[in-house]
């Protein structure tokens, strides 16, 4: 398995199928054809592009959350009394959107 992240379209990825459906029965008749190869190998380096774009939003995404999370609990911390209901929400808003972008960073296998 490749260590790069790529994002496919559903159009790609059936696409992607079919032309390898097409070269692994022309690779049993000992003919594949070159323009299928680099077919699969254009969608796998636009995958690729959109992969890394994604990845680095993603971890942005990821850092902003943690920040907010981060200040979120300082002003839970700093807070009054009658502010601190308020706080504790925003401080568990801030830890729920944390963990959702964590969990979309290993969905994704980052």
């Amino acid at each position: 398995m490749s260590d790069v992240y790529r994002s496919y379209t559903s159009r790609e990825k059936r696409q992607r199928a079919m032309l390898i459906l097409r070269t692994t029965k022309q690779a049993a008749a000992d003919a594949v054809d070159p323009k299928l190869n680099r077919r699969i190998e254009q969608i796998d380096a636009r995958a690729e592009e959109r992969g890394q774009l994604e990845a680095v939003a993603l971890h942005r995404q990821n850092d902003k959350a943690r920040a907010e999370l981060a200040a979120a609990k300082a002003a839970e911390r700093a807070a009054s009394r009658e502010d601190r209901t308020a706080a504790r929400d925003a401080r568990k808003r801030a830890e729920k959107r944390a963990r959702a972008t964590e969990q979309a960073i290993r969905r994704a296998g980052l």
